[in-house]
């Protein structure tokens, strides 16, 4: 892409696009967060993501995990066994995500607060701070 492109081209609506595609796919509040987590620890269990993530509610975990297993994203192994044991883990089209992670994380390490006595920065308008 040139410095005068955009990935949204003029008259194009944005869900016809790359762009709005992938934001469909990661646009939840938590699918990034999960993805993270995923990433860092390659195989987790509901209760694991549940205690890592904190914030998430039962509901929202499940129907995150649904989305991101429907989209591809994730993969879902169950353990024919009781009580029941489901593992959690990124699918190859999952991985191909994390270049896209690490940028995220190398922008917020550049642009996110400064440290004491710095110039100050906006603080988001999200819960995420």
């Amino acid at each position: 892409m040139r410095d005068t492109e955009t990935c949204v081209p003029t008259g194009v609506k944005l869900p016809d696009t790359g762009f709005g595609y992938t934001l469909s796919l990661i646009g939840g509040k938590y699918k990034m967060i999960i993805l993270y987590w995923l990433s860092e620890n390659k195989v987790m269990r509901f209760n694991e993501l549940k205690r890592s993530i904190g914030t998430i509610s039962f509901k929202s975990l499940s129907v995150m995990l649904k989305e991101l297993e429907a989209d591809g994203l994730i993969l879902r192994r169950e353990f024919p066994q009781i009580p029941p044991k489901v593992e959690y883990s990124l699918s190859e089209r999952g991985l191909s995500l994390l270049p896209v992670l690490h940028m995220m994380c190398e922008w917020g390490e550049k642009n996110g607060l400064p440290a004491s006595g710095d110039a100050e920065r906006p603080l988001p308008a999200t819960g995420y701070q």
